[in-house]
């Protein structure tokens, strides 16, 4: 059994048994806190089947959540669980979604019920319908723990199946989406107030707001896509201009993500230093580096001079954005080396950014790593041989001493371009591949 199944199957036998001892806890259900439950399961079929295309291309979202936790604080039992579970039954079935995938979201969904019955219960919670005023705290600590096991149930399966660290998915996690999941949280109170007023009729009426909160999420997902897919374009313009770098910014990326989760920074801090190492070279995209970018011999002074400014320039570009302030210092310092012998400003050692440091490491191992018109790529032994000897030198003796005794060395040739086959028999010379990074 492959790991995502087994990872399935424990979600649903933890979910079954979370359920098991909320009917244990509650067997007996009033009937109008099941007509609630049913009620506002209905409406979050709905708002399941009206979702949006989250920020990463290949995730939706919805606002299903809100009136499945509606359900909840008004009917805290084993009825709600029941109905949650129906109604994601009801939309995976509309969505024809692979049989494995269907049963995840449906377990998810009943496990984060589950939890979320049983926190509310045990802080003294009742249905809102027979309100007491221990409900609020009940309230307000028990709906946020519906989110984190859903998120946490979702990346789970995401890492096991993508083969992505946990880590890197929860760092990645969009913080705007965040905020706007607690704003809303308190609506959920609101939403089960309106219903004790007005019954089940209150709950057609709460279509409209909700579809507003839905609209809202959707242009929220559509602006970070549209960042995210602008950010890309930008890359592919860079690496159109040169065909022996196809794919080199995003390759140093990751590598840079690997690096930086080797000295032990912080997930948010190494998601903004892959996206400075995703616009390293942005600078390129100015029309006077398209000549010389395209030149399949060595660079003459001049052509050298010129292409010393792309971190410059590359930086001024960046500094017009004002969420990438960031990312302007380490693009426009990955070129300078620990000694002092780099470019654009010459300056040495801590004085360089960590950021523009660890960029160096992953731009200069993607560099020896490739096919060039005037050598081979470099073999993982010369690739070390290199750091070794450029240690103090070209780069930062404290981060290649990390780097090369780490057993998460080896994940820099992971990403490792594909070799040109016409000159996989050739030998590179060492001593030529530290030229390859000032470009």
């Amino acid at each position: 059994m492959s790991k995502i199944k087994i990872y399935v199957s424990v979600v649903a036998a933890l979910s079954a048994a979370l359920a098991a001892i909320v009917v244990e806890l509650a067997p007996h259900v009033a009937r109008e806190e099941a007509q609630a439950a049913i009620s506002f399961a209905g409406l979050g079929i709905l708002f399941q089947l009206v979702g949006y295309r989250k920020a990463r291309r290949d995730a939706d979202g919805s606002i299903a959540f809100l009136p499945f936790l509606a359900a909840i604080v008004l009917s805290p039992n084993w009825i709600s669980l029941v109905a949650i579970g129906a109604a994601m039954a009801v939309c995976e079935l509309f969505g024809r979604r692979a049989p494995i995938k269907g049963a995840f979201n449906i377990s998810t969904a009943v496990l984060s019920a589950a939890i979320t019955t049983l926190i509310y219960q045990s802080l003294g919670g009742v249905s809102i319908l027979n309100y007491t005023s221990s409900s609020i705290l009940a309230v307000a600590a028990a709906l946020p723990v519906f989110l984190v096991v859903n998120t946490v149930a979702a990346y789970g399966a995401v890492a096991i199946s993508t083969g992505t660290s946990f880590w890197t998915l929860i760092a990645a996690h969009n913080p705007t989406e965040i905020l706007y999941d607690l704003l809303v949280l308190p609506f959920v109170f609101v939403f089960a107030w309106f219903y004790a007023e007005f019954g089940p009729v209150g709950v057609a009426m709460l279509a409209i707001p909700l579809f507003g909160v839905r609209e809202l999420y959707k242009m929220n997902a559509q602006l970070q896509r549209t960042n995210r897919e602008l950010l890309d374009l930008m890359v592919a313009a860079i690496e159109a201009r040169d065909p022996y770098t196809s794919g080199h910014s995003r390759r140093v990326a990751a590598n840079t993500r690997v690096i930086a989760e080797m000295l032990g920074l912080g997930r948010k801090e190494i998601e903004r230093i892959y996206v400075a190492a995703l616009l390293h070279d942005v600078g390129k995209i100015h029309e006077v580096f398209g000549p010389i970018l395209s030149k399949p011999g060595k660079l003459s002074a001049d052509e050298f001079a010129i292409m010393k400014t792309h971190s410059g320039l590359g930086a001024e570009l960046i500094q017009r954005l004002t969420d990438l302030q960031d990312c302007v210092l380490p693009v426009l310092h990955h070129h300078e080396n620990w000694d002092g012998t780099g470019y654009p400003h010459g300056i040495a050692g801590e004085r360089i950014p960590l950021w523009s440091r660890i960029i160096m490491f992953a731009d200069t191992a993607d560099a020896m790593m490739s096919d060039r018109p005037y050598r081979n790529a470099l073999s993982p032994a010369q690739v070390r041989a290199e750091f070794m000897r450029l240690k103090g030198k070209q780069f930062d003796p404290y981060v290649c001493e990390i780097l090369l005794e780490s057993p998460a060395f080896e994940q820099l040739f992971v990403n490792a371009p594909p070799r040109d086959a016409s000159s996989a028999g050739t030998v590179a010379t060492p001593s030529r591949a530290v030229s390859l990074v000032v470009n």
